[in-house]
């Protein structure tokens, strides 16, 4: 069993990515034609490069890799026995597609679900072949969030077509290792088998991703209980939204997976849709983690609110016992500030010739304040403005 390595162009042209462009559109649901468009409109840059496209022809024997500098060289690979795998990186050019419609005779509406990104997930049956849409997620290994984008699956009878959104990401890497290796069944079954083993791969990338939001939600759980700020909210807002995100890419795709498994085409075998069911139970389990930490994060913002409310009561409750402390005091501060003249009347406030009135009223004040003090702190309303102070200093 060899695995060869065959590179049929020196140079091929490898699209870019352009690492300043940080859009955000998760909010973008699927693409639509402009109005009027006439159906098969491809939406591609008029000069963007042609896509790197990797071949693994293999058998139960053995395998092949190769290189291919155009479409038109898989021609020779599509009818033979062996499982054709040609996996395209990048959505390449108008060129590049008129050679993928004439080699894979390709439905001008599979070449625009393929080409317009995004799509929904879906199941199209084009009888020579079956278009599969699926959304991939995987950890960016450089930000606190994941890529996501769209991989279409083309099934032959005896060729599988992916085309990737982004030639940079992909979680194929083991199924690739499995077919160079030899390791266990993949060689021995069809393409068909090959396209549920590259769809429970996606499947399976959704769990790391959703690992890492199970840890920060429980992060955010313990700053939201013990400090509440405008950053928490921040926090909170954007795990929603993207969380969001990912509910709206695995809840089509389990429709998908659905159609797949009761859908009569010769192309997928009994014993494939076996295996599908398990990969339908796959999505059904990423969706309900989905749905959960849903329902964790939107309680974290009711949590939020409560913690800030009391957080609040407490600084009003500091701020309505100071209050009332004062209150008696500044009566009293109040009344002998009157300066009524005694000479007028012996009503007009005597304490003010008091030898000791000026004592004597700073006396009653913290008379006053020391028995509002241990009023207060008897009901028990100092016990927790020690939090209130911790918070003030951060």
């Amino acid at each position: 069993m060899v695995y060869k390595s065959i590179h049929t162009s020196s140079a091929v042209a490898k699209p870019t990515k352009d690492d300043d462009d940080d859009d955000d559109d998760s909010y973008v649901d699927y693409f639509y034609d402009d109005q009027g468009a006439p159906p098969g409109t491809l939406d591609l840059e008029p000069d963007a490069p042609p896509p790197e496209i990797v071949l693994i022809d293999y058998c139960e024997t053995g395998a092949t890799r190769a290189n291919l500098a155009n479409p038109l060289e898989a021609a020779g690979y599509l009818d033979t026995a062996s499982v054709s795998w040609v996996d395209m990186l990048g959505l390449g050019n108008k060129e590049t597609w008129r050679q993928m419609g004439e080699v894979f005779n390709l439905h001008v509406m599979a070449q625009e679900d393929v080409v317009n990104v995004p799509q929904r997930p879906k199941v199209v049956d084009y009888e020579e072949h079956i278009l599969i849409i699926a959304g991939m997620v995987m950890l960016h290994p450089e930000l606190e969030t994941f890529h996501k984008e769209q991989v279409s699956l083309i099934l032959g009878k005896h060729y599988l077509l992916t085309v990737q959104e982004e030639p940079d990401y992909d979680c194929f890497g083991p199924v690739r290792d499995r077919i160079r290796k030899g390791q266990g069944t993949i060689r021995k079954h069809g393409a068909d088998y090959l396209a549920y083993t590259l769809l429970d791969a996606i499947i399976d990338g959704f769990f790391p991703v959703l690992e890492v939001y199970g840890e920060r939600i429980e992060e955010l759980e313990d700053e939201v209980v013990l400090n509440p700020t405008r950053k928490t909210l921040e926090k909170i807002y954007k795990i929603r939204r993207e969380l969001l995100t990912l509910r709206r890419a695995i809840w089509p795709q389990r429709d998908a997976i659905n159609v797949l498994i009761r859908d009569s085409s010769d192309l997928i075998s009994p014993e494939v849709r076996i295996y599908l069911r398990d990969c339908y139970d796959h999505t059904v389990q990423v969706m309900d983690m989905v749905e959960t930490y849903r329902e964790l994060s939107s309680g974290l913002m009711d949590v939020y609110l409560s913690s800030v409310g009391n957080k609040m009561n407490e600084i009003m409750k500091l701020l309505t016992v100071i209050s009332s402390i004062f209150i008696p005091l500044t009566f009293v501060a109040g009344v002998y500030g009157m300066n009524f003249n005694t000479e007028k009347s012996p009503w007009n406030m005597p304490e003010l010739n008091w030898y000791f009135g000026y004592p004597l009223c700073w006396a009653i004040m913290l008379a006053i304040a020391s028995a509002l003090v241990y009023f207060f702190w008897r009901r028990g309303w100092f016990d927790n403005f020690s939090t209130v102070k911790d918070d003030s200093l951060k």
